[in-house]
């Protein structure tokens, strides 16, 4: 009985964060508008897809790339760190998620660092799988 309450009880922890990533690209492209004070969606080619902020990197490709990783900006440290200490990371859908979700304490949980801060002091409370649905779509070597 024992076993299989346990067995009961993993399978619908694996399942619930399956379920709550599966966003909504167009909801999250609307969600988008409360990022776009800080940041941009533009491709490469410099068409913009959102047009927004320069405070925060250009979130173009961010799913499937590295932290960190937008040439010629100036990065915060906690976020310096988490690339430096994971250096096989890369953004997917569920990271973004928790990212979005408290940047403060994804950095610190993967990094180990209780000091880890983030210059991203925004937290996104809602709707968080549709914003990375959106992200996804824009991230063309994830496609």
């Amino acid at each position: 009985m024992r076993i299989s309450l346990y067995a009961t009880l993993a399978t619908l922890a694996l399942a619930v964060p399956a379920v709550a990533q599966d966003g909504d690209a167009e909801k999250g492209q609307k969600e988008f508008n409360k990022c776009k004070a800080c940041h941009m969606v533009q491709a490469p080619d410099g068409t913009d897809i959102v047009k927004g902020g320069k405070t925060g990197p250009n979130l173009y490709g961010i799913v499937g790339s590295k932290p960190a990783a937008e040439e010629g900006f100036k990065y915060g440290e906690g976020i310096l760190e988490l690339a430096e200490k994971n250096p096989d990371m890369v953004w997917d859908e569920a990271s973004l998620i928790e990212y979005m979700t408290d940047p403060g304490a994804y950095l610190k949980a993967h990094t180990g660092d209780d000091k880890a801060k983030t210059k991203m002091t925004f937290k996104l409370n809602k709707n968080q799988a549709d914003v990375a649905a959106f992200l996804a779509a824009h991230s063309p070597d994830e496609g």
